[in-house]
């Protein structure tokens, strides 16, 4: 299905009430929840294990590289396979390797190799799971109900994002193995709810959709090309969260800057989620209707700020604030972009477009991680996360000026994929 722009916007609690959406968001945070835990825990444990900023790159090398190499096999996948079924192996393969992750940190590890090598096996499982996830929620939106069902969405991920890294602290300080083992718990738990819910309309898209092919496979790379504003809202996520993330750089601030405990990080993580999961609701009842493309580029300008805020203190509370309000920021850059590629892209090809576009957030993100565990290995954190910032402050100008038809969008209900 598709939001025309002749649909009238629902309210929340109309949207909340369509068959399967608050399921399917109930189980989103189940499994994210576990997802995040596992992610704060996995940064803390290895850099504890070998003390060098630059394995943290190297695990968010590990967890990036599968989007890249199966970028071409896991939307089509999506697109030609039942969705929920592709969902449910993939979330069942992130179990094995949680449980993997158990066995190995009860061995009292010395390396952090074998770290590395379930971490990207983890990164294949999410590869898969992240195209036949993500167009779940438009699917069963009802109609005029897609900006709310992202920003639903965007809410249950930033809620894991704050009781998965809290709960981090605490299950990693009594033992790592512990908060593998929770996590394992929680995306098993996620993934017998998911099993429970009915996607609508699946059937009849899986019986038109075409043969695998390579040109079906790459059909979603050309989409983005040669549709200007998907171009730039998603490099422009690329590129600005690629230079501006400080996230990833949280183990070494909280031990080196800001001289703090494994609470005190698992309570630094869990700021991301606070600001992000206020700024969501907040989205989820006022979502952004005027304005759109002005105001995802001035929220990745606080972004950029905010970074380098959290560059210069050496203040736990200021610091805080920072990863508080960068969050928040981002969460407004998320809901915008995931309101405008869905509205942009014919159902038919979301798997697809959703597998690249997957290529470019866990660039933004992994791939970030590594650029940062990198350049701080040689210039040093704090000069690491400041320039960081920096450079996002220069990208917003730059697709200030070099993407009109980003900057100039008004509200979404100009956005149709007729129009793409």
């Amino acid at each position: 299905m598709s939001d025309s722009s002749n649909s009238h916007t629902l309210t929340a609690r109309e949207v909340l009430s369509a068959p399967g959406v608050l399921p399917l968001m109930l189980a989103n945070l189940t499994f994210y929840i576990g997802i995040m835990l596992q992610a704060t825990t996995l940064g803390k444990h290895v850099f504890d294990i070998t003390d060098r900023e630059l394995d943290i790159g190297w695990l968010g090398l590990a967890e990036f590289a599968p989007a890249v190499l199966f970028a071409l096999v896991t939307g089509s996948v999506a697109d030609h396979f039942n969705r929920k079924h592709v969902a449910l192996i993939a979330l069942g393969g992130e179990a094995v390797c949680s449980i993997g992750l158990v066995f190995y940190a009860r061995s009292l590890p010395t390396s952090a190799m074998p770290i590395f090598a379930l971490a990207f096996l983890f990164g294949v499982a999410r590869a898969f799971l992240s195209p036949a996830l993500r167009p779940m929620g438009p699917m069963i939106a009802p109609e005029g109900g897609i900006p709310r069902v992202v920003a639903f969405y965007s809410a249950t991920w930033t809620g894991a994002v704050i009781i998965g890294p809290a709960a981090s602290g605490f299950l990693y300080a009594a033992d790592p193995w512990i908060a593998y083992a929770v996590s394992a718990a929680l995306i098993v738990a996620g993934m017998l709810a998911l099993s429970t819910i009915t996607i609508p309309h699946d059937k009849a898209r899986q019986e038109a959709a075409e043969r695998p092919t390579v040109k079906h496979a790459m059909e979603g790379f050309h989409f983005i090309r040669r549709t200007p504003i998907l171009l730039a809202v998603i490099s422009l996520d690329l590129f600005a969260v690629l230079f501006g993330g400080a996230v990833a750089l949280l183990p070494v601030i909280a031990e080196e800057q800001l001289h703090v405990g494994d609470v005190a990080y698992g309570w630094l993580r869990a700021a991301g989620g606070i600001g992000a999961a206020v700024m969501a609701i907040f989205l989820a009842f006022r979502p952004v209707r005027r304005r759109v493309g002005r105001i995802l580029l001035l929220v990745v300008g606080v972004f950029g700020v905010s970074t380098i805020v959290l560059g210069m203190t050496h203040s736990y509370v200021v610091a805080f604030l920072a990863v508080l309000i960068l969050s928040a920021a981002d969460m407004v850059s998320v809901f915008i972009r995931g309101s405008i590629a869905p509205l942009v892209t014919p159902d038919e090809k979301r798997g697809r477009v959703s597998a690249m576009e997957n290529v470019f957030i866990g660039a933004s993100n992994e791939l970030g991680a590594f650029e940062s565990g990198a350049v701080s290995s040689i210039a040093g954190t704090p000069a690491t996360v400041v320039g960081g910032g920096i450079a996002t402050l220069a990208i917003v100008g730059v697709w200030w000026f070099g993407f009109p038809s980003l900057r100039d969008v008004d509200t979404f209900e100009e956005l149709d994929p007729a129009l793409s």
